[in-house]
């Protein structure tokens, strides 16, 4: 039988005593400690709160470690190397310029320092731009200005990317190849500089001007614009005839731009329109004429007839065709007028004499005006004298212009005349032309030959006034 022997109530009593001390003891260390950490953790963000982290740049300067203030005042003394490099190339190394800090740039330098807070200290490295209040236009403008002009004067020598193209040739489409280039994308590498221009060295990394390569939407719509060009006709109207003018007959040679604008190599344009001038122009060309009698004959076109001017009628169809257009009429008509015009276009009647004219012959001495196909007068002449070789011209001519109460000058043999007339009908350059003749006796079908006039057609002055009123600027006049 065994037995547990008991404690004495005072032992036990000063056991409690003694545990409750060592408590009291560890939980006054840990109190302590708490405290001592709560000192540190406040130090620390402290430090924090007012410095900038270790790895922290602005503008490349070095301020880890350093307050709003004491950064400022770095920033004052700090300076630029102002060198560019594109590349590992250098090309400008300027005169260092300050970076113009100053304590109006205080409240910028806080702003910093509160972004890039972080409760326990950081060592990722950072680099903040800071433009100065202010700051110089150095680098935004000359400095600036000097590397786009470096850049510029570098691609001058260096080889430039070709294009692919779309070109017609020889009456089919290709696509030419595109080639790279070494010229510099200036565009892109100022874009680049915008972004660190407050860099001491402003490192550029190189960009190349890129061709427009064979697959792309542009060569795309080129090879499009040149494929409905091909396609196109154009009514191409001359008097009353219209000629079919298409696009994949007469145009063997063709380019077309970036901005889809087509550029035509008019040569066969201008073989079509010089065989359609051939074809129906008048200019110096004989006129199939019908006479008073019925009896046709043939008379050479003097100062009446017609032409194109091939040269700007190909221009307008070429500027047709590259800008889509499908009905033209010609418009460019050139002549032996006063201006270089020409008469006679808008008549396709009678072989292109019209209905209206005056007929003269020399050997019957005599004229006949019609008026729109009806004779309006007929009255025996006398022409130009046949024996001194004064004739007057035989040719299509048309009257110059009509006056009345007009003084004819010139001359015979030597002798200046100044004579008035009280009609004057002009139609050759020359100054050959109907008028009254009142001086005149000898009215006889001979007279010409040996009494003729200087190549004017005399009327009688009873009939002139009949012969001035039926027939108007432009009409013709047949002599044969």
């Amino acid at each position: 039988m065994s037995s547990t022997k008991k404690k004495p109530v005072e032992e036990i009593g000063k056991s409690r005593v003694k545990s409750k001390q060592k408590y009291k003891g560890w939980k006054m260390a840990v109190i302590g400690s708490m405290t001592v950490l709560a000192l540190i953790v406040a130090g620390i963000s402290y430090y924090q709160a007012t410095r900038f982290n270790s790895k922290v740049t602005i503008n490349e300067i070095k301020v880890g470690g350093l307050t709003a203030d004491q950064t400022v005042k770095k920033l004052k003394t700090a300076s630029l190397k102002n060198r560019v490099f594109v590349g590992e190339q250098q090309i400008l190394d300027e005169e260092d310029t300050k970076l113009g800090f100053t304590e109006k740039d205080l409240p910028e330098v806080k702003k910093l320092l509160k972004n890039q807070w972080t409760f326990f200290p950081s060592f990722k490295k950072k680099d903040y731009q800071l433009i100065p209040d202010e700051a110089s236009q150095y680098r935004t403008q000359t400095m600036k200005k000097l590397v786009e002009e470096k850049l510029l004067s570098m691609n001058e020598t260096l080889k430039a990317p070709v294009d692919a193209f779309v070109k017609l040739e020889q009456g089919k489409i290709s696509i030419s190849k595109s080639k790279d280039g070494e010229q510099f994308d200036v565009a892109s590498l100022l874009k680049d500089y915008d972004k660190q221009y407050y860099k001491s060295d402003i490192r550029l990394e190189p960009v190349y001007l890129q061709p427009v390569r064979e697959d792309s939407e542009i060569v795309k719509n080129e090879e499009k614009k040149l494929k409905e060009l091909l396609g196109q006709s154009i009514e191409y109207k001359v008097q009353d005839q219209v000629h079919s003018l298409k696009a994949s007959e007469l145009i063997k040679s063709a380019t077309v731009s970036k901005d889809l604008q087509i550029a035509i190599d008019p040569s066969d344009i201008k073989r079509k329109i010089t065989e359609i001038n051939d074809t129906q122009c008048t200019l110096n060309k004989n006129f199939t004429f019908k006479t008073h009698s019925g009896k046709v004959i043939t008379v050479k076109g003097q100062g009446y007839g017609w032409a194109l001017d091939v040269k700007k009628e190909t221009a307008m169809i070429q500027k047709a065709f590259e800008t889509g257009e499908t009905s033209v009429s010609a418009a460019n008509i050139i002549g032996k007028g006063w201006k270089g015009e020409g008469y006679g276009y808008e008549t396709t009647a009678n072989n292109g004499i019209g209905n209206t004219y005056a007929e003269v012959s020399i050997d019957e001495q005599r004229i006949w005006i019609y008026k729109n196909g009806q004779l309006a007068v007929t009255t025996n002449v006398v022409t130009g004298k046949h024996s001194t070789g004064k004739d007057t011209s035989p040719g299509v001519w048309y009257i110059l212009y009509k006056r009345q109460q007009y003084t004819l000058t010139g001359d015979t043999a030597g002798t200046a005349y100044a004579i008035k007339v009280n009609y004057w009908l002009p139609f050759t350059n020359s100054g050959q032309g109907f008028h009254d003749a009142s001086w005149r006796t000898n009215w006889a079908s001979n007279a010409y030959l040996n009494a003729g006039s200087n190549g004017c057609v005399n009327v009688q002055p009873n009939v002139m006034k009949a012969v001035y009123d039926n027939l108007s600027t432009y009409d013709p006049v047949i002599v044969y």
